[in-house]
C-alpha cells in the first residue's frame, strides 16, 4: 500500500503547503504587517494541531480510511473557500477550518504503514512516504507561484484544491478494494511491542517528543518568514519569493528516505540529536547569508534538517507505543508539533517587528542549541 500512501500525502499537503509561501502575496492584498501575516500562518498551524487529537483518537476507535479521506478532502474544500475570501478575517476562519479537517492524516498514515513492513525496516517505508508530501511542498509553491501570476494568490488556492479533492476521492476507493481483496480488518491489526514498561521508557519517550517537536516549532516559526525575509531584504519579487520555498521542500524528496535509512541502521535517538544540534548554527548562519543564492543553500539545509526529522520520529514512536493508542500518542506528536510551531510564528512577527530579522534569527538559532543540549542528557544512552 505504500505508493498509494505516498499519492495519498502528495494530495493531502497540496493545499496546506501554500499559506507560508504565499504569504508576501496575502501580505500586500490586506495590508498586514509582520504579527499579523504571522496569524495567518498560526490560524491553519494551530488548528492543524488542534485537529490532531480528535483525530488520533478516532483512527484508533474507527480505523484510518475514513479519517484519512476527510484529511484530504476536507482540506480541499476548506481550501477553496479560503481561495474566495474576500476579507481577511473570512480567510482566517477558513484557514482555521482546513487545519481541522487536515488533522486526520498523520495520526493515522503511519501505523498502516508500519504494519505493512518488518519492524527493522519502517524507518525506511516511512521515510519513502514522506516523498509524497514533499513532493507537495516542492511542487505547490511553483505552480502556485505560476497561477499567482495571471489570478493572484486566491487563483492558487482555488486551483489546487479540486486536484486535491480528486486524490483524496481516488484513495478512499481504492484502498477500500485493496482492503476488501486482501480480507483485511479497515483498522490495522500491528504486533505489539514490548511496551512501556521497561524502567525509564516512558520518561525517554516523553523527551523525544519534547526535542522533537521543539526542532519542528523553531524551525517552521523560522521558515514562515523567509519569503518575507527574501522580499525586504534582497529585493526580489514576491512571486520569486513564494517559489524560493521549493529549494526548502526539495529536500524532503531525499533527505526523508535517507533519514528513515540512517535510524534503521544508527538509531533513532543519534540521528534526531546530530539534526538537532546542527539546526541551531543553521539558523544562525541565515544572517551572514550575503544575496539570495546564499539563501538558497541555507534553504536546502534546513529542508534537510526538517524533513530527516519526520521518518525518525515516527518510528521512534510507533515502535515504542502498543498498537491499541498508537494514533492518539502520533495525534499528541503532532498535536505539540503543530501548535508550537503555530504559537511561535505571531511571536516571531512581533520579535522581528520589534528587533528585526537578524535579532530574531539569532535568538532562534541560540535557543534551538541550548534546548538540544538539555534533552541530550537524558537521551544519551538511547538509541531507539
Amino acid at each position: 500500500m505504500l505508493p498509494l500512501f505516498i499519492l495519498a500525502h502528495f494530495g493531502h499537503h497540496l493545499l496546506t503547503a501554500l499559506p507560508i509561501p504565499l504569504s508576501p502575496l496575502i501580505r500586500n492584498d490586506f495590508n498586514l504587517d509582520y504579527m499579523q501575516t504571522g496569524l495567518v500562518i498560526s490560524a491553519f498551524t494551530l488548528s492543524y494541531g488542534i485537529g490532531q487529537l480528535p483525530a488520533g483518537w478516532l483512527t484508533d476507535r474507527i480505523g484510518p480510511r475514513i479519517i484519512i479521506t476527510l484529511g484530504i478532502c476536507g482540506v480541499a474544500l476548506a481550501g477553496l473557500f479560503v481561495g474566495l475570501s474576500y476579507s481577511y478575517m473570512m480567510m482566517i476562519a477558513c484557514l482555521i477550518v482546513m487545519g481541522i479537517m487536515g488533522g486526520g492524516y498523520h495520526p493515522a498514515a503511519p501505523p498502516m504503514i508500519a504494519a505493512s513492513v518488518e519492524p527493522e525496516k519502517r524507518g525506511s517505508a516511512l521515510g519513502l512516504h514522506m516523498i509524497g508530501g514533499s513532493a507537495s511542498y516542492f511542487l505547490s509553491p511553483i505552480i502556485a507561484a505560476a497561477i499567482a501570476v495571471s489570478w493572484g494568490w486566491r487563483g492558487a488556492f482555488i486551483g489546487l484544491a479540486i486536484p486535491a479533492m480528486m486524490f483524496g476521492i481516488i484513495f478512499y476507493l481504492v484502498l477500500g478494494r485493496i482492503q476488501s481483496a486482501q480480507g483485511k480488518r479497515e483498522k490495522a491489526v500491528i504486533v505489539d511491542p514490548e511496551g512501556l514498561s521497561k524502567p525509564g521508557r516512558v520518561r525517554r519517550l516523553v523527551v523525544f517528543i519534547i526535542l522533537s517537536t521543539f526542532l519542528n516549532t523553531v524551525v517552521f516559526a523560522v521558515a514562515s518568514f523567509i519569503p518575507l525575509f527574501l522580499v525586504d531584504h534582497f529585493h526580489i519579487t514576491e512571486g520569486k519569493a513564494a517559489a524560493a520555498m521549493a529549494f526548502m521542500y526539495s529536500a524532503g524528496l531525499w533527505a526523508s528516505p535517507l533519514g528513515g535509512y540512517l535510524s534503521d541502521r544508527w538509531g533513532r535517538v543519534p540521528v534526531i540529536l546530530a539534526i538537532c544540534l546542527v539546526a541551531g548554527p543553521v539558523i544562525i548562519a541565515i544572517n551572514a547569508a550575503t544575496g539570495s543564492m546564499a539563501m538558497y543553500v541555507i534553504l536546502v539545509v534546513l529542508g534537510i534538517i526538517y524533513y530527516i526529522r519526520f521518518p525518525v520520529s515516527e518510528s521512534y514512536i510507533v515502535g515504542q507505543t502498543s498498537a491499541k493508542n498508537r494514533s492518539t500518542i502520533l495525534g499528541i506528536y503532532f498535536f505539540s508539533g503543530m501548535e508550537g510551531g503555530g504559537v511561535l510564528t505571531p511571536v516571531m512577527g512581533y520579535m522581528i517587528d520589534s528587533f528585526g530579522f537578524y535579532a530574531s534569527f539569532t535568538a532562534s538559532g541560540v535557543v534551538m542549541l541550548l534546548g538540544t543540549i538539555i534533552c541530550a542528557l537524558f537521551l544519551w544512552n538511547d538509541r531507539g
